[in-house]
């Protein structure tokens, strides 16, 4: 086992706490080696798999969508759908694989999820997402939880918001993730949508104050954890997005400044080291090492040689037959210009 962190007993770090930290689910960001990585990083952190729908487990190729590292518990599956039979039958699929909670997608407002009906556009209908997440919570013992915005369109009062969690919290959710933006279906690209929009922090903690019996994690535009621990004050737990992504190093002091575990943080290179045999099991099976390394252009961010680190791997990583060698190489950059930065200020 080569992971920092390996997951001996799978539910090790799903006890009940007052705080939750999570890295958001992101499409062609969060896959299984994104999170492996950031597991190096952090014990306690809730990861999240990229959203899956519940018809492509039911009719494509499970072991793909759905594999995953043990040591990366706790993790959560991220669905998407309307039909309620469907997406009972993939939450228990997933449950079987040995996800730790299902998260049903009511937030993306992409045109081709909405084609689909699934996503931000059933915010309009909290009925159908009731009756889903009512299948899916009889088909599972692991959690069913929702992710959604705080409106859609011109729905967007905070009336609104209570009659869709309170429909889908009767359906039996306790958890829901919600992202402090509205999402306009009509107009706005997916990325306009995560920037546009304003954020309204407020109405989730005025959710969270008329729902003290519901958790409530806050998502949006939440880039450090000077700003997670200010919203912890209000609200159960927080979820962080392309902050993670483009600044992993952050998720390194998750485990002391959240819950308070004391147990040293990982160094950027213990975690780095980690993830060399990790990257030549995957080569091995016939995995490039480009699909790996990608999510990790970011450890060494405002580090002596950082810029050179990731030219090296961004450039060489993508060459066939790219491994240890490009790895160790790409490490060189950073170990010359941090000596080089010593010895200037000796």
């Amino acid at each position: 086992m080569f992971s920092l962190y390996a997951a001996d007993n799978k539910r090790k770090y799903m006890k009940n706490n007052d705080k939750i930290f999570a890295v958001a689910p992101m499409m062609e960001w969060t896959d299984r080696h994104c999170r492996y990585f950031h597991r190096q990083l952090t014990r306690r952190a809730w990861l999240y798999t990229e959203m899956v729908t519940a018809s492509a487990i039911l009719f494509g190729n499970r072991d793909r969508l759905l594999g995953f590292h043990p040591d990366e518990h706790p993790v959560a599956l991220q669905l998407g759908g309307s039909d309620p039979c469907q997406l009972a039958n993939a939450a228990r699929i997933g449950e079987d694989y040995g996800y730790d909670e299902i998260n049903l997608n009511i937030g993306c407002p992409s045109d081709r999820v909405q084609n689909g009906r699934f996503g931000a556009c059933l915010m309009a209908e909290p009925n159908v997402v009731a009756q889903c997440v009512r299948a899916m919570a009889a088909a599972v013992r692991a959690p069913v939880t929702v992710k959604c915005r705080i409106g859609i369109d011109d729905q967007d009062d905070e009336e609104d918001l209570a009659r869709f969690v309170d429909a889908v919290s009767g359906a039996g959710c306790r958890k829901f993730i919600v992202h402090a933006r509205k999402a306009w279906l009509k107009g706005l690209s997916p990325k306009e949508n995560r920037d546009v929009p304003p954020l309204d922090y407020g109405r989730v903690y005025r959710l969270k104050q008329s729902r003290p019996d519901l958790t409530i994690i806050i998502n949006g535009g939440i880039r450090t954890l000077d700003a997670a621990e200010a919203h912890l004050q209000q609200v159960d737990g927080v979820m962080i997005g392309r902050a993670a992504y483009q600044h992993p190093w952050l998720l390194s002091d998750v485990d002391r400044r959240i819950y308070g575990d004391m147990r040293p943080a990982p160094a950027l290179r213990d975690a780095y080291a980690a993830m060399i045999p990790y990257c030549e099991v995957e080569i091995a099976r016939g995995g490039r090492l480009s699909g790996v390394s990608r999510h990790m252009l970011g450890l060494f961010q405002n580090v002596p040689g950082a810029r050179a680190y990731r030219r090296c791997l961004s450039e060489e990583a993508v060459k066939p037959g790219a491994g240890r060698v490009v790895m160790d190489k790409a490490l060189e950059f950073v170990d010359k210009a941090e000596m080089q930065f010593i010895l200037s200020a000796a």
